[in-house]
């Protein structure tokens, strides 16, 4: 798969299909495969990109505490798209990936023409903050990623009714989630805590935008309500019996939801 060299940096990315570009963002401990599905389902209509953020996948793993930010993600993407000559988007992010396409909306509207919020928020997760994830970071410094995977597993089993229906899943979020880095894993979690709210400059977004929440998910349930409620041109759906990830939960209803929101918008502008 292709690599591109980012201001310096590895970055490992993927493109499929032909039409106007879509770019896939995933979130924290994630990578590009997290949207096969969704590529293998527009890369007939559209130009397919999805990335693997540093720290993820296949793309660089810095260890420096300073290289980790969504500030420098969403650079990140730009460089990405400036390199591969996109001068416009559909930009789609889950979770960490929705907090990077906020930043990266606000700092370059001119290149997105529709916005695609996943199981995300405009302001600080709760559950970065709390007691759990502060004992499974330090867990992860004294044991390794494999050992946080199945204490998380064990203990909070990533929507107990999704795994119980499809416990493939397993396996795949298993498989990503060992393809982050220690580093990645340590300081993106800083990174997700320390961010500045945007809820309020998201009032500013003149582009349609689609916000996807699983049913399940309590985290990020209220907050992709209020961004509902700020984003003047926006459409919420919730995902039934989907927890956080319903790419992959939930795929078939996920991707009617996209395909209809991306066709009300092609259709708008024809």
């Amino acid at each position: 798969m292709p690599h591109l060299f980012i201001r310096g940096l590895d970055i490992h990315y993927k493109e499929k299909g032909r039409g106007f570009p879509i770019v896939f963002i995933h979130g924290y401990t994630g990578n590009l495969r997290n949207w096969v599905l969704q590529v293998r389902a527009l890369a007939q209509t559209y130009r397919t990109i999805s990335l693997d953020l540093r720290g993820h996948g296949l793309s660089v793993k810095p260890t420096q505490r300073e290289d980790y930010s969504l500030e420098l993600f969403a650079a990140d993407v730009y460089g990405l798209l400036d390199a591969l000559a996109v001068p416009e988007c559909y930009l789609v992010g889950h979770s960490m990936g929705g907090m990077v396409a906020q930043e990266f909306m606000l700092r370059h509207p001119d290149m997105v023409r529709a916005l695609v919020l996943v199981d995300t928020s405009a302001e600080v997760p709760q559950d970065i903050l709390c007691q759990e994830r502060a004992r499974l970071l330090e867990l992860a410094r004294t044991e390794g990623m494999e050992a946080v995977f199945d204490e998380m597993l064990r203990t909070q089993p990533l929507g107990s009714q999704v795994v119980e229906d499809n416990p493939e899943l397993i396996d795949v979020w298993r498989e990503q989630f060992l393809m982050t880095s220690l580093e990645g894993y340590l300081y993106c979690a800083e990174a997700i805590g320390g961010r500045r709210p945007l809820l309020d400059e998201l009032s500013q977004v003149r582009v349609p935008t689609l916000i996807i929440c699983g049913e399940l998910d309590e985290t990020f349930l209220e907050p992709s309500q209020r961004m509902h409620q700020t984003i003047p041109d926006s459409e919420l759906v919730i995902i039934p019996a989907a927890a956080h990830t319903p790419i992959l939960e939930k795929p078939l209803e996920f991707n009617q939801a996209l395909l209809s929101f991306l066709a009300r918008v092609d259709s708008q502008r024809s």
